[in-house]
C-alpha cells in the first residue's frame, strides 16, 4: 500500500530560488507484537501535503515505526532544493537510536549496552543509509520527539493512517483509507 509521488524539482518566489524545509510526521503500528502491521508518514513541503502508508503480514510495532521513517525519507529526490528535513516521531526508539545510540551501535559492530546485538538491524542500516543520502545532498535531518495521543494533528492522522494499514492485513487489504495528496492549502490536518 505504498504510494508515491513526485515533488516539485525547484521552488521559486519572485524568481528567486528558495530552500525548502520539508516535514515528515511518521507513525508505526501493529496488531500483535509480533502480528499485522502498518506504517504511515505524512510528507509536507512549502506547497503540497502527500501521505504514504503501508503493511506487512507478520511484524512489530518497533519495525514498522522505522519503516514509516525510512518510507518518508526515501521520497527525497536529489533534484529537489530540499536543505532541510525534520522528522517528527512519537517513537522516542526511533527518536533516540537516530540522534543518540546509533553512533555506539556501529562502533560495537552493532552490539547494545546489554551486550546483545541490537534488534531491527537491517531497519537501523536502511534508515542510516537514508542519513547519510541526504547528508551527500547537503540536506540535513532533525529528529523530533512528538506526545503520541496528545492531540497534535499530524501525528494523529500518522496513526490512523499506519493502523489502518495494519487493520487491512487482518481484512484481506480491505480499507477505507483515502491516502492524501495535494496542495498544502487544502489539508484538512493542518
Amino acid at each position: 500500500m505504498f504510494s508515491s509521488f513526485l515533488v516539485p524539482k525547484a521552488n521559486f518566489h519572485d524568481g528567486i530560488l528558495i530552500d525548502m524545509k520539508v516535514t515528515i510526521y511518521t507513525d508505526g503500528s501493529s496488531k500483535g507484537n509480533p502480528g499485522p502491521g502498518g506504517w504511515g508518514a505524512i510528507f509536507i513541503t512549502d506547497s503540497e501535503v502527500i501521505e504514504l502508508g503501508g503493511s506487512e503480514i507478520v511484524t512489530t510495532n518497533n519495525r514498522m515505526e522505522l519503516l514509516g521513517a525510512i518510507m518518508g525519507l526515501r521520497e527525497i529526490g536529489p533534484d529537489m532544493s530540499v536543505t532541510e528535513v525534520e522528522v517528527c516521531t512519537d517513537s522516542q526508539y526511533v527518536k533516540k537510536g537516530m540522534s543518540e545510540w546509533i553512533k555506539g551501535w556501529i562502533a560495537k559492530n552493532w552490539i547494545g549496552s546489554t551486550k546483545k546485538p541490537v534488534l531491527n538491524r537491517d531497519l537501523w542500516e536502511l534508515l542510516k543509509k537514508e542519513e547519510e543520502r541526504l547528508a551527500s545532498l547537503s540536506i540535513r535531518i532533525t529528529w523530533t520527539y512528538v506526545r503520541g495521543h496528545a492531540g497534535i494533528p499530524l501525528n494523529e492522522r500518522a496513526d490512523i493512517i499506519a493502523t489502518s494499514c495494519a487493520d487491512s492485513v487482518s481484512a484481506n487489504g480491505a480499507t477505507n483509507l483515502q491516502l492524501y495528496r495535494g496542495r498544502k492549502e487544502d489539508y484538512t490536518y493542518l
